[in-house]
């Protein structure tokens, strides 16, 4: 221990590590300010200008995804399958420098603000954690780095201290590199990936503080007849969250075995955007935060806004741009529960929205531990933990009878095959 304290390596590893996740927090602050300065800009202007929408979506998301293949390949879409591909990488470590590098850092930045310019639905939970792991994988093979910290602790740390930051929820940063990206965490670098999470999400909080919360009430769910909810919104939100896998896994190895190019796809689902945003009246536009919030604020919005929401996330997936569906899934759990809330009133309507956006979240990625955490984390909801807890398992449970995989190691393999494929 004390040689430790003394070793200048190991503090130089320590700094790396430390100061590696703060940068890497003031990131992602930056990226979420701009998301939403960008989704809202969008959405004005489409109100403003009928045709606006028309044009910018489709001509947008086709340009974005044009730049996305052509100048920063491996930027695409979520980037959370090229973090578990670049993790079960070994011998050759070379090869991660395709999957995770300061060139995919500029790029996931400038084409995700791009693509929210041109009314995609997205999220920064996925690009966070790609940035994340960029970065740190960059700044190990900065300083040379020992073997065993460049083979998983340096890209686990990153990413997720991207995930803890994105969200202000070091605790959910810390679930989600066990539960998701890690399944484990080796002895001799788990101290301090777990450090350089911490460090992360709490630079996120102190510049955002509770930007990103969507409440700080005290939410309680009484012993008796209300707690039918929990089966109620796990099911529910579980089934809906396994379609949503399924739609992603399926239509995006369709449109993989196409011979459509990048913007022909690109420009469609951006038409598609277009259609969708006009019919939900610019709801459904952007990362969906506001949109969330204004549900658990307890104002009222179309009982549709769920489907619009949930079909205009799988469009902006499916036209290959730099996006996650983290936050979109947490406004579509939301209008989810809120529409539960009113056909079923047997719990205040507050809690049922929660409930539901764990139960989207968990029927969605099948990782019922980060799911409720993040929740918990996000909304100070720790009184109501066992309802939580309850209801993730719920739907991770319903989601398997609809997509058996869960979704990002679905499209980790669907991306290994892409690449196998394009060495050939």
């Amino acid at each position: 221990m004390s040689d430790s304290l003394l070793s200048i390596s190991a503090w130089k590893q320590r700094l790396v590590f430390w100061l590696g996740a703060v940068f890497v927090g003031l990131l992602i602050v930056a990226m979420t300010l701009l998301s939403e300065w960008a989704g809202e800009t969008y959405r004005i202007l489409s109100k403003r200008y009928f045709w606006f929408n028309f044009v910018a979506a489709p001509v947008g998301l086709g340009i974005t995804a044009w730049l996305t293949f052509r100048f920063f390949p491996g930027s695409e879409r979520s980037g959370i399958p090229q973090v578990k591909t670049a993790l079960e990488i070994t011998g050759d470590l070379s090869r991660r420098n395709h999957l995770l590098s300061l060139r995919i850092v500029v790029g996931k930045m400038l084409l995700t603000i791009m693509g929210l310019f041109s009314g995609a639905s997205i999220g920064f939970g996925g690009p966070a954690t790609h940035v994340g792991a960029s970065i740190m994988a960059s700044l190990g093979r900065a300083v040379r780095f020992p073997l065993h910290y460049m083979e998983r602790g340096l890209i686990l740390a990153g990413s997720a201290a991207g995930f803890a930051a994105m969200f202000s929820a070091p605790l959910a940063g810390i679930i989600f590199a066990i539960e998701e990206m890690g399944r484990s965490l080796e002895e001799k670098v788990s101290s301090l990936v777990l450090t350089a999470i911490v460090f992360s999400g709490v630079v996120a909080y102190i510049f955002l503080k509770k930007y990103i919360f969507f409440s700080d009430k005290s939410f309680i769910l009484p012993w008796g007849y209300g707690w039918l909810v929990i089966p109620l919104c796990g099911i529910a939100g579980g089934l809906m969250g396994g379609l949503f896998s399924r739609l992603l896994i399926s239509c995006g190895r369709w449109l993989a075995q196409s011979n459509l190019s990048i913007f022909t796809i690109a420009f469609a689902c951006g038409g598609g955007i277009a259609l969708l945003g006009f019919y939900s009246e610019g709801n459904s536009f952007g990362t969906g935060y506001q949109q969330a919030r204004s549900i658990l604020e307890g104002n009222a919005i179309d009982p549709w806004f769920p489907i619009f929401k949930m079909l205009a996330t799988l469009l902006t997936a499916f036209s290959g741009v730099p996006s996650g569906i983290f936050v979109p899934s947490i406004a579509t759990g939301a209008g989810i529960g809120a529409n539960l809330a009113q056909w079923f009133p047997i719990a205040p309507a507050e809690i049922m929205i929660l409930l539901a956006i764990t139960a989207y979240f968990s029927g969605m990625l099948q990782s019922p531990l980060t799911s409720f955490v993040i929740v918990m984390e996000m909304t100070y909801s720790h009184e109501i933990l066992i309802p939580l807890m309850a209801t993730a398992f719920f739907a991770t449970g319903t989601a398997k009878l609809i997509q058996p995989v869960p979704l990002y190691r679905a499209l980790c393999d669907s991306y290994k095959q892409y690449l196998d494929d394009k060495e050939k």
